[in-house]
């Protein structure tokens, strides 16, 4: 009997992943700009930490690696994408695939990265970051 629920979860579970993969909708620009203008989102993967960004009025945002170091940057929705460059890399936009879940967004880059999934979850506190060269 055990066997057997557990194979109907199973078949179940199967049968369910291509749905709720197919059923997430990718947010367009409005969308985004909705849920992120005026926050800050804590980025991970595989649930790790690894940076946070800051979104600001104009589509206008700041990344950290959680150094305490931010590169500032803009981003833009095209085909279906949202797309980011950074001081540091103007001209090698990235684009990603981001969709709404209940602890946050989920992110995708749309190129490349072998279907990695990443999660952003709103910060507690802004942004931290230090002064041009600070400490030197």
């Amino acid at each position: 009997m055990l066997r057997s629920l557990f194979h109907a979860l199973t078949l179940s579970s199967a049968l369910l992943a291509p749905l709720s993969a197919a059923a997430r909708q990718a947010l367009d620009g409005p969308g985004f700009d909705a849920l992120t203008r005026g926050r800050t989102y804590i980025y991970s993967q595989g649930g790790t930490d690894y940076g946070a960004e800051q979104y600001l009025p104009g589509r206008r945002v700041n990344w950290s690696f959680l150094d305490g170091r931010c590169l500032a940057g803009k981003w833009w929705e095209e085909a279906g994408n949202i797309c980011f460059v950074y001081e540091d890399r103007p001209d090698e936009p990235l684009c990603w695939e981001f969709w709404q879940e209940s602890a946050g967004l989920m992110a995708r880059l749309a190129e490349g990265d072998e279907g990695i999934t990443y999660s952003a979850r709103p910060a507690a506190e802004a942004l931290y970051c230090m002064g041009p060269d600070a400490g030197v």
